[in-house]
């Protein structure tokens, strides 16, 4: 990536602006998961310590543009923060017209930037006047690289300098390395409820790995194009003639999509639901399936021992429920295990790693979800582009 680092600059009594992703969970106006705020601290103390006069703003939620609200407020992110610091840090509201002051070595958080007019459009006059407020602009929100907002590209056009944070530097080094010259055989795990929303994903990657393995309601739209019963189980009748499609150009290069031999079922979508286990053949009409079954994770497994490097995006199974969860825990252990460069993303994918206590046995664990689905589609994303675009301009 041809960017310029924030760590390759002078940042000592330069007004340095922020845009980090701090869209956490608040509850009772306290953040109830900061893992995202501990993602984005690196670039937040390399500034302070470098003696900037650090400003870091970030979306949260989804507020109605031009009107604040409580809910939406970036004030439990701010305390979070401070009690890191050990100081105060101070929360300013209306900052877009610059009325307040920042000191050397000093941290102030500018309120949800949604709740500006022209946020979320990008508009000139908005991000015009971000990036008055700057000698540099830090992109290191990599979870919304993949939307041109003011604050991510915007600003990005018209700040003196626009450069990328550490976090934003280590996803795009990380997803580089998994995706542009990977070490073979790669292997893909892509789950979730549809195919529809993942298919551009598995067309891309159906191009690039030696296995991709489908989990979740888009595996059963793979079961069906291989001539199997899936019963009431989610599946996409309109999509299996792309699931055979994607099946038969994979075989034509020696690549597979590996089918379930065995599946666990049940009768209804139910936390207290029995599991049945069942050979993939013998599913009838008004079953369920709900995960895969511990032969198919096996085989899983051993792909994934195997592999030089795994990208994971999604579970295989209904793993909230932990009678239909084994599938997408054998598959977290073998990730653990494995010696091949692991690369994960997506909500649902950190809540499985978090439910099996993976944490630090990945390579590398992406933030985002949208994002890191667009790189894996091999789409520009646009906050990224710009700052590929500044940095050629400044040579």
């Amino acid at each position: 990536m041809s960017v310029i680092r924030v760590t390759d600059l002078d940042l000592k009594g330069k007004r340095v602006f922020i845009r980090a992703d701090l869209n956490v969970p608040v509850k009772d106006g306290k953040v109830t998961s900061d893992a995202r705020i501990s993602a984005s601290m690196g670039t937040i103390d390399y500034c302070l310590k470098q003696g900037g006069k650090v400003m870091v703003t970030s979306h949260l939620g989804r507020p109605e543009e031009g009107v604040w609200s409580e809910e939406n407020s970036l004030k439990p992110v701010a305390d979070n923060i401070s009690e890191r610091l050990g100081k105060p840090v101070h929360l300013v509201k209306n900052w877009v017209d610059g009325n307040f002051d920042v000191a050397e070595g000093e941290l102030v958080i500018l309120e949800n930037c949604r709740f500006n007019k022209g946020e979320k459009k990008n508009a000139d006059e908005t991000a015009q006047k971000y990036a008055k407020l700057c000698d540099v602009f830090v992109m290191d929100a990599f979870g919304t690289a993949h939307r041109a907002e003011a604050s991510t590209h915007g600003i990005a056009k018209y700040a003196p300098v626009a450069c990328a944070g550490i976090l934003l530097t280590e996803e795009l080094d990380a997803l580089t390395k998994a995706l542009l010259n990977p070490a073979r055989p790669m292997v893909a795990i892509v789950g979730g409820s549809k195919v529809s929303t993942k298919l551009t994903v598995l067309e891309s990657l159906s191009e690039k790995v030696d296995q991709l393995v489908v989990g979740g309601g888009i595996a059963n739209t793979f079961l069906k194009a291989a001539g199997k019963n899936v019963g009431k189980s989610l599946c996409e009748d309109d999509l299996v003639p792309t699931a055979k499609m994607l099946m038969e150009k994979m075989a034509k290069r020696d690549a597979t999509i590996p089918i379930a031999v065995d599946v666990v079922v049940g009768k209804k979508f139910d936390a207290s639901e029995p599991a049945v286990l069942k050979n993939a053949d013998a599913v009838t009409d008004d079953d369920m399936i709900f995960d895969i079954g511990p032969k198919s994770a096996r085989e899983l497994s051993d792909i994934i021992m195997k592999a030089g490097t795994v990208v994971w995006n999604g579970p295989v199974g209904v793993f909230e429920f932990d009678q239909f969860g084994e599938g997408t825990k054998t598959i977290a252990m073998a990730i653990a295990d494995t010696d091949a460069f692991t690369l994960a993303g997506g909500g649902d994918t950190i809540a499985a790693i978090q439910k099996y206590d993976i944490y630090d046995k990945v390579s590398y664990i992406s933030t985002a979800g949208g994002a890191f689905l667009e790189f894996l589609e091999g789409k520009k994303l646009p906050a990224v582009e710009i700052l590929e675009q500044r940095a050629a301009g400044s040579r």
